[in-house]
Formats: structure tokens, sequence, C-alpha cells
């Protein structure tokens, strides 16, 4: 099936794995929701097969959320299906502020998006989910306030 990114914007109250698990909730509904193949999300993980060899192409990949800002690396399997947070290094970088706004994220994922070089998507902030079922994510915020997060990561081969 190949490689496919996705990226999110969710609200965000303060505590990751709550916010990540609500985006997780509300991309179910919206890719399973008529419940023909999976009447839940615990159904849609307990099949092994299809998780295992081809996943949902979407943040639905993602098992847990990690601390480390440490990049994800391929010899260790525990590192696969994990979502973790942009290095405060690497958020300034692409944003120039450590209190990136949603409509910077959005500007910037479309940039990656528009992209015509391998290169230039590369340096991206895309680019910086390298490896396969994992993911990174950035606070956002309004008013100086945390009040979202920009997910994105890649799934599939």
């Amino acid at each position: 099936m190949g490689a496919s990114g996705w990226d999110y914007v969710t609200t965000f109250d303060g505590d990751v794995e709550t916010a990540v698990g609500a985006l997780k909730d509300r991309v179910f509904q919206e890719e399973y929701g008529d419940g023909a193949d999976y009447r839940s999300l615990e159904d849609l993980y307990e099949d092994e097969e299809f998780m295992g060899n081809e996943g949902t192409h979407t943040i639905l990949d993602i098992d847990r959320v990690v601390a480390t800002c440490d990049p994800p690396a391929e010899f260790r399997p525990s590192d696969y299906g994990t979502l973790r947070p942009l290095a405060l290094s690497r958020v300034t970088h692409h944003f120039g502020t450590d209190r990136p706004t949603v409509e910077q994220y959005e500007e910037l994922v479309a940039a990656a998006h528009e992209a015509t070089s391998h290169e230039e998507h590369v340096r991206s902030l895309l680019g910086e989910c390298r490896m396969r079922w994992t993911g990174c994510y950035v606070v956002l915020y309004s008013d100086d306030r945390p009040t979202h997060l920009g997910i994105f990561g890649f799934s599939g081969d």
C-alpha cells in the first residue's frame, strides 16, 4: 500500500494522552463509524493481522504517547507506534518561537505538502518524522496559552 503521511490539529487541555485519545475516537468515528468493519476502537486493535500488516494510515496506528524527544530508532521495536514531542530546539527552528500558533502550524504543514523535492520535504516540519509507524506533536498556543496540539506522522511501508 505504501507510506501515508497524516496530520491533525486537536484541542488540548494540558494532558497530551487525553487529547490524543479524543482525537483517536474522532478519527475512528470518521473512518469506521458505520460499524461495518469494526464496532469499536478496541475491535480494530484486536484485528492484529490488519493492524500489523496494513494499518489505518491515520493516528489510529499510534499505540502510545512517550515523553522523550529523542528520535525513534528502527532497531528498537518499542519505538514503533509511538507519538513523541518535537524537541524544543526543532520547534523554535521551524516556527521561530517556542509558542507556535495553530495558524503557524497549518502554514508549515501546507508548505511541506507543497514541497517539490524530497530534500525540501526532509527539511520541512513534516520531515522531522523520519520513521514510519511513528509521529510527533507540537503544543500550539493562542493568547500565550496552550490550546491545541499539532500532530503528524507516517504509517505504512
